[in-house]
C-alpha cells in the first residue's frame, strides 16, 4: 500500500526540519561535567541533575529543568517581543551521616541566580504541611547576602547560571531533534 500524500508531504517537512536543525544550528555533544559538579543529562527529559561533594562531608545535587517561562525585556515591542529565558533550579545540601539537608529553590536568570525559598528537609519527607520557613526576601539582608556566599562557595553563583543557560540552550536543541526523530518514526509506521 503507497503512503498517502498527507503521509507523505508531512514526512518530507519533518525530514526537512531536522536537516535545518542539524545542518544551521547543530546540537553539541553535552559534557558530563559542568565546573566541579558531574553532570546526569537524563536524554528526552526537562531536567537534568547535577552533582559533586563539597569538603569531606557535603553532598550537593542540583536539580535543574529546561528553560520554564520567560518575561518580557524593556526593549520590547509590539511587534517584536524580546524575552529573558528563566530556569528554575533546586540546590539539596546534605551532610554525611545526616538525616536532614539544606533545600534552596533558586531561579537562573541569563547572567544571574536568585534565591526564592530556603528550608531544611528531613530525609523521612516530613509532611507536607511542615513549616517551611518564611519567603527568603522576607529575611534580613545580611543573612540573604550570607546565602548567596554560602553557595557561591560551592561553585552556585552568577557564573554558574551563564554556563546553566548555555548547556540548556543546547539540551532545548538536542530534545527538539530528537522529538522531531521520534514524530518521524511514529508517522514512518504502518
Amino acid at each position: 500500500m503507497q503512503k498517502s500524500a498527507f503521509q507523505g508531504n508531512i514526512l518530507r517537512l519533518i525530514r526537512n526540519e531536522i536537516d535545518y536543525e542539524l545542518d544551521h544550528s547543530p546540537p553539541l555533544q553535552p559534557p558530563s561535567s559542568f565546573g566541579p559538579f558531574t553532570i546526569d543529562e537524563r536524554p528526552g527529559e526537562q531536567w537534568i541533575s547535577l552533582r559533586r561533594r563539597f569538603g569531606e562531608k557535603e553532598e550537593i545535587k542540583i536539580e535543574a529543568t529546561m528553560f520554564d517561562k520567560s518575561v518580557p525585556t524593556s526593549k520590547s515591542t509590539r511587534t517584536e517581543p524580546e524575552y529573558i529565558l528563566h530556569i528554575t533550579f533546586i540546590v539539596n545540601i546534605s551532610k554525611v551521616g545526616s538525616n536532614e539537608a539544606l533545600e534552596i529553590m533558586c531561579s537562573a536568570w541569563p547572567n544571574t541566580i536568585e534565591i526564592s525559598k530556603l528550608c531544611l528537609r528531613k530525609s523521612d519527607k516530613s509532611s507536607p504541611s511542615a513549616y517551611g520557613g518564611p519567603e527568603f526576601e522576607e529575611l534580613d539582608d545580611s543573612l540573604q547576602d550570607a546565602l548567596y556566599q554560602f553557595l557561591e562557595e560551592r561553585g552556585i553563583s552568577d557564573d554558574f547560571a551563564v554556563l546553566l543557560h548555555q548547556y540548556m540552550k543546547n539540551k532545548g536543541k538536542c530534545e527538539y531533534v530528537r522529538w522531531m526523530e521520534s514524530v518521524k518514526s511514529y508517522v514512518e509506521q504502518k
